[in-house]
């Protein structure tokens, strides 16, 4: 019980409010408490809790150990031991936990996948993004096209380390839509 309460009041001091508009990737080795006010877009990568408050805007690929959401996210998150979505939060996107609890309220317009607790979700993430070479092979076209519908914006992509990245579903659902140029 001792180990418990240390590591609880280690977390409460290690609080990082963001109020800003950020851009870019966040990623944690150590816990942290997180809590995005204002608008974040990229990737984030946190341990401890992220709390993305009601006046939050996420455009992000997320990956974290506790996730409270109850502001707007538009992207992919895994929580390693449990997402929270309570009101007016808002995410768009496919979801990846242990353990769910929508409050009434809370909206999730997406894909739900329950895994099983203290298992890694790792495996099924990397399975879904692809890099911009496997992303030419699964389209079969070549890789230069595929970076230059990135850097144009005319492909669902994100950047992870200056590094094109594509999530999958998100190309499948571009291609129904007839997008491909």
């Amino acid at each position: 019980m001792m180990k418990r309460r240390g590591r609880e009041e280690e977390l409460r001091e290690k609080i990082l409010d963001v109020d800003a508009t950020m851009q870019g990737t966040l990623a944690f080795r150590d816990a942290v408490n997180l809590r995005i006010n204002g608008s974040f877009e990229g990737t984030l990568d946190t341990k401890g809790t992220l709390t993305i408050s009601e006046t939050a805007v996420v455009k992000a690929e997320i990956r974290g150990e506790n996730i409270v959401v109850a502001g707007r996210v538009y992207g992919n998150i895994i929580a390693e031991r449990e997402l929270k979505l309570i009101p007016p939060g808002h995410v768009t996107g496919n979801i990846t936990t242990p353990r769910l609890n929508i409050l009434e309220g809370a909206v999730l317009d997406g894909e739900c996948h329950m895994t099983a607790p203290g298992s890694s979700n790792s495996d099924r993430f990397e399975k879904n993004i692809l890099t911009a070479e496997e992303l030419a092979e699964y389209l079969e076209v070549d890789a230069s096209m595929v970076f230059e519908w990135a850097n144009s914006g005319k492909l669902p992509a994100f950047k992870e380390k200056d590094i094109w990245k594509f999530d999958r579903s998100k190309i499948d659902e571009w291609v129904a839509n007839g997008k491909v140029m």
